[in-house]
């Protein structure tokens, strides 16, 4: 685990990168603040009433000298962002609507990563994941072909890396979606240096099964492999033919996986939640994410249960998808 985020050290430090951190005055985000700040990693942008986070940071013994603090009641650029915000609504808020919606420090910090004042946003330490995805999905929005954002956990087990998806958003994928995700994955696979050999899950192999859910996964491996033919991708698999080598050469001998896949994709958030608990409890993997993927610009979920490190840790993931 730690050669995985040193590797992201690496990539992201000395390149002026700023993540906006809407719960400023959370003491878990304050000391991964000034963590971040104090190795040189990126500059934190602090959200909320200013003397208030200064007056957090010194009795907690952290130093914000290169950190910004910005509340949203005294922003100077506040009417900039309103009419980038109405804008952006297209007829969906006024004016007058705007200024109070962006009083929220979710949607005051997404505004400021949509206006490229800053490179990504880590919330969710202290508010659901809706109240961090929807202004995400209203401003930043998804990139173009990808009609939904989803959520990967990276599974990490001394020098084994794997991508599991989607885990976190999508509760009853269709095909297209499944294929979005798949290939939304293997991008985010290459962020951790994995190279990525996609299989796509199901309770059947290559045909084994017959049913509505078989057939939605056997017709996502289609529309992944028309959209990214490069992939090396495949399935349906049953997970032990896509992870153990003999079971693959029994089950699907012609496929270009052969029990080496890296990137899971589950047929559902069910049994993506499922799978990625059973790792980590009973594999003793440890689960880092959720990581959102298809957004034009990255913003990230934290855990209301997360720890300093966790946030630190997504914080790093977060600079290193503006790269």
């Amino acid at each position: 685990m730690s050669d995985l985020f040193e590797v992201l050290k690496e990539k992201v430090s000395g390149r002026n990168l700023k993540i906006v951190f809407p719960e400023g005055l959370d003491e878990r985000i304050l000391k991964a603040a000034g963590r971040l700040a104090q190795e040189k990693l990126l500059t934190p942008i602090l959200i909320g009433n200013i003397e208030q986070v200064q007056a957090k940071a010194k009795e907690l013994g952290i130093s914000l000298d290169a950190a910004e603090i910005y509340d949203p009641q005294t922003y100077a650029g506040l009417d900039e962002l309103v009419t980038s915000f109405v804008e952006r609504r297209k007829g969906k808020a006024t004016e007058e609507d705007a200024r109070k919606i962006l009083l929220d420090e979710n949607y005051f910090g997404t505004m400021l990563v949509y206006l490229n004042k800053a490179d990504g946003l880590v919330s969710g330490a202290a508010h659901s994941t809706a109240d961090t995805v929807r202004p995400a999905l209203q401003i930043i929005k998804t990139k173009q072909g990808v009609s939904k954002t989803s959520g990967v956990f990276i599974m990490v087990r001394g020098d084994e890396k794997y991508v599991f998806a989607d885990c976190a958003i999508n509760i009853a994928p269709d095909s297209n979606d499944l294929a979005e995700i798949a290939i939304e994955s293997a991008k985010t696979a290459k962020m951790f240096d994995v190279e990525p050999r996609v299989a796509m899950l199901s309770f059947s192999t290559k045909g084994s099964a017959k049913s509505e859910e078989t057939e939605k996964v056997a017709n996502a491996v289609i529309e992944a492999k028309r959209r990214a033919p490069e992939l090396v991708l495949d399935g349906e698999f049953q997970f032990d033919a896509a992870f153990v080598p003999s079971v693959a050469k029994s089950k699907a001998p012609d496929s270009p996986i052969q029990g080496d896949a890296n990137v899971f994709v589950f047929p559902s958030l069910e049994a993506g939640n499922i799978g990625y608990k059973i790792a980590q409890r009973l594999g003793n993997f440890e689960a880092v994410g959720p990581i959102l993927q298809g957004l034009n610009q990255p913003v990230n979920d934290l855990s209301r249960g997360c720890n300093e490190e966790d946030v630190f840790k997504l914080a790093l993931i977060t600079a290193g998808q503006t790269l």
